[in-house]
């Protein structure tokens, strides 16, 4: 009789390890994950800003370069036609903008299937 008691006792003693276990290890997943998807955040984020003044650099220089280059003859048209140019690129990448803010994010894809596995298994 004390040998069931002490199996049946030990039987629940596994049982929520191993769902501590299965908690424990979910939760470093998604740890990991969110830690991943900052550092990839903030990669992205150096990368755009970067590229973002280096533009900015290029198209205030060319813009000067080609009101210089048509002073004499056409200056008000060579402003006014860039200016044309960096509104439409504007709006270009405003639009874009916005179908990159629509899409669904995969953040914690990964730990949303491992938790439908594990339901699986258990359900079995």
């Amino acid at each position: 009789m004390k040998d069931a008691g002490s199996g049946l006792a030990g039987s629940i003693k596994r049982l929520l390890s191993t769902l501590t276990q299965i908690a424990s290890v979910r939760l470093e997943l998604l740890a990991n994950e969110l830690q991943e998807e900052r550092l990839h955040l903030e990669q992205r984020l150096v990368c755009f800003f970067a590229a973002l003044v280096c533009f900015a650099m290029t198209a205030l220089l060319l813009t000067v370069f080609i009101v210089v280059l048509f002073w004499d003859s056409h200056r008000l048209l060579a402003i006014g036609g860039l200016s044309a140019v960096f509104f439409v690129t504007g709006v270009m990448l405003v639009m874009r903008l916005q179908q990159m803010t629509q899409k669904k994010s995969r953040l914690f894809a990964d730990s949303l299937a491992e938790f439908a596995k594990d339901r699986e298994q258990l359900n079995e």
